[in-house]
């Protein structure tokens, strides 16, 4: 799903063996619940086994004030979890200002829910949207992930309806309209482009922001 210069990392999301919080990261989850805790660990390992296939020694990865991760400097990259699943998706600088994954279980969004996330163009595509998907969720988890990698450029907050997300079933691959651009550093865009694919019973989807000058394909 995602290019070959992007180096992913898995791992069942009940796993905790040799995951560690190292002393920096502590105060993220300092008051946190078991659970909670072990999401983190987990995820930290994930990513750790990630860098290191980049070439970058075991490192903390704290995070920031609104719980984003903190890669080193010459590294970009995501994390994410869900019951049953945990990844991390890590890239050089660059060659991608920014990542962002997701994956959630694949089932029906809570009733009430879809209103809340969805504009009424996607809210109207989704009423015929083709194939047995739960196009809903794969909307939600598609505006994580576009979340997840407009963020670390703008720092700034962006909405569930501050995106609109079209899907090509065929391509396993979506795009997205935002209602502001991405710096001028990053291109001025307002579209992010991403992929999505389906297994075992998961939802999986990916946005990456490419860097205009690529050193790898």
């Amino acid at each position: 799903m995602l290019p070959s210069n992007v180096v992913v990392r898995t791992c069942p999301g009940t796993w905790n063996g040799g995951a560690e919080i190292l002393p920096s990261e502590e105060g993220a989850v300092a008051t946190a619940v078991d659970k909670r805790r072990n999401e983190f660990a987990v995820g930290r390992a994930c990513a750790r086994a990630a860098l290191s296939e980049l070439g970058v020694p075991p490192c903390p990865i704290p995070s920031g004030l609104h719980r984003e991760p903190l890669w080193p400097p010459a590294v970009v990259g995501s994390i994410t979890h869900c019951p049953r699943f945990c990844a991390a998706a890590v890239a050089i600088r660059a060659s991608y200002h920014s990542i962002g994954i997701d994956a959630v279980i694949d089932e029906a969004l809570p009733p009430g829910l879809l209103a809340y996330i969805a504009v009424d163009e996607e809210q109207s595509w989704l009423t015929g949207a083709p194939g047995d998907i739960h196009w809903d969720r794969l909307l939600f988890s598609a505006k994580e992930s576009i979340f997840k990698a407009w963020f670390p450029l703008t720092r700034a907050w962006l909405g569930f309806q501050d995106a609109m997300v079209t899907f090509s079933a065929n391509d396993h691959a979506f795009w997205a309209r935002l209602s502001r651009p991405l710096p001028h550093t990053c291109g001025g865009t307002r579209e992010l482009r991403g992929r999505f694919m389906l297994a075992d019973g998961l939802i999986f989807t990916a946005a990456l922001v490419k860097s205009r000058i690529q050193t790898t394909p």
